[in-house]
């Protein structure tokens, strides 16, 4: 599992998907794209899970260089992108034009294109935001009617519809140890 992570809510989602698929035997190997090697290769591995969050229309661009790189061997294998985003809470038409455009052009920009993709929902960081950004995000969560607590962050990754999603890929059912 390879992720980019602006805030910290993509590893918090990489470390519950890869301790799902290690309660179900899988050895996971979990990589954050700004450390990880250069040779780094994933036809090293069985199958590959990428994940990014979505801010101002990109994702991060150590994820989109990784697959890029690699969109053959990506291609190739049994693979899936988590791509998270504040719009995969939402339900508006707006949200999901947003979404397919950002995976249009990660499409576009790697060259991978055979992968299970899944948005995943993110978080509002409140706690780790500058003040210019909290009030931006906040704006924005008020636009989308909902409620927001000063100082707190907002979490609206939805862990069950994950764990599901999770469990089907890997054919098999993991139970929290």
């Amino acid at each position: 599992m390879l992720y980019g992570t602006t805030e910290g809510q993509t590893r918090k989602i990489v470390e519950f998907v890869a301790q799902r698929l290690t309660n179900t035997g899988h050895v996971v190997t979990v990589m954050d794209a700004m450390t990880a090697p250069a040779k780094l290769d994933p036809r090293n591995f069985d199958a590959a899970i990428l994940a990014a969050s979505v801010h101002i229309g990109r994702f991060q661009p150590r994820v989109v260089e990784f697959a890029h790189r690699h969109r053959d061997a990506l291609n190739d294998m049994n693979s899936m992108f988590l791509a998270v985003s504040l719009s995969a809470a939402g339900t508006e038409p707006e949200d999901q034009q947003g979404l397919t455009e950002c995976i249009e052009r990660f499409k576009r920009e790697t060259g991978w294109r055979r992968f299970h993709l899944h948005h995943v929902a993110g978080a509002f960081r409140f706690t780790q935001y500058d003040f210019f950004k909290t009030w931006a995000m906040r704006y924005i969560a008020w636009r989308k009617n909902m409620k927001t607590a000063s100082g707190q962050n907002l979490e609206m990754t939805d862990w069950q519809a994950l764990a599901q999603l999770i469990d089907d890929w890997s054919g098999g059912s993991a139970t929290q140890k």
